[in-house]
């Protein structure tokens, strides 16, 4: 333990490897939280789960045939977003349904492409997450896309808050719900390949459902729940980050078990405060 935290404050290791992934794992964590809580409370959270693995399908695809991973990832899954809330809007193949058919089937495609080309080690931090390989681009789009999202949410709380709790009252009052919904189909596509790098995408959904789980056993207001689900993510991501390297654990299974934690202690204090 001794050795891991010299080498996580050594000067080469701290500003090259780790001040990147904070950097980065701060502005993703923030993005999931935030958005979480409107699709949480839309009752529409599994859908970080459906476009991580069509990420993943669409990175392995992008392996295969050498061509830049984000580039690729970027607009499939956005798409996806789009098809998959457009089915929940005027399909009799919705919700869970359309997400498992589509999230399932890509995940297949992801994995017999990269297993028939041989490539399935060089893609399995996709599915498992590498966040101290996150390369300048990635820390700058995260950085971009928090600072996206959190104004968003300044500018246009009291929207959100409409389309978010009554969609229907939303669009009787003038507001164009299908512009904010696509919005955030789109912020959440981003995010949820940005945050494969960092949690791969099997755990990714788990920054987007588990803080705003965590925010609502103990606070009964929009409001206090965007603030501390937000508060919740960012810091299980540091102390996960701080356990994985001080233990050598897995960094996205870390964060997702300290995230986990504040939900059982958050679910203690709100039956108390019963």
């Amino acid at each position: 333990m001794t050795e891991n935290l010299k080498l996580m404050f050594s000067p080469e290791f701290f500003n090259a490897i780790l001040l990147p992934a904070l950097i980065g794992g701060i502005a993703v964590t923030i993005c999931a939280s935030l958005l979480g809580v409107t699709l949480v409370l839309k009752k529409y959270s599994m859908i970080g789960d459906g476009l991580s693995h069509i990420g993943y399908g669409a990175l392995s695809v992008a392996a295969v045939m050498n061509l830049a991973p984000l580039k690729v990832a970027l607009p499939v899954v956005i798409i996806a977003a789009f098809i998959l809330l457009r089915l929940n809007q005027n399909s009799k193949l919705h919700g869970d349904s359309a997400i498992a058919l589509f999230s399932t089937t890509a995940l297949a495609v992801g994995i017999l492409v990269s297993s028939k080309a041989g490539l399935t080690n060089d893609v399995s931090h996709y599915m498992f997450g590498s966040i101290l390989a996150m390369s300048t681009e990635d820390v700058i789009l995260s950085v971009v896309l928090s600072v996206i999202v959190i104004l968003a949410f300044l500018f246009l709380y009291n929207r959100i808050f409409s389309v978010t709790f009554d969609e229907s009252f939303a669009r009787a009052t003038g507001v164009n719900a299908g512009i904010y919904n696509m919005i955030f189909a789109v912020l959440t596509a981003v995010t949820v390949v940005l945050g494969m790098m960092m949690m791969g995408s099997l755990l990714i959904s788990s920054l987007i459902v588990i803080p705003t789980l965590t925010a609502m056993r103990v606070c009964r207001s929009f409001k206090g729940v965007v603030l501390t689900a937000g508060t919740v993510s960012v810091v299980s991501f540091l102390l996960g980050m701080l356990i994985a390297l001080m233990f050598n654990t897995a960094p996205g299974a870390s964060i997702v078990i300290v995230n986990v934690f504040f939900f059982l202690v958050f679910s203690v204090i709100g039956k108390l405060k019963k």
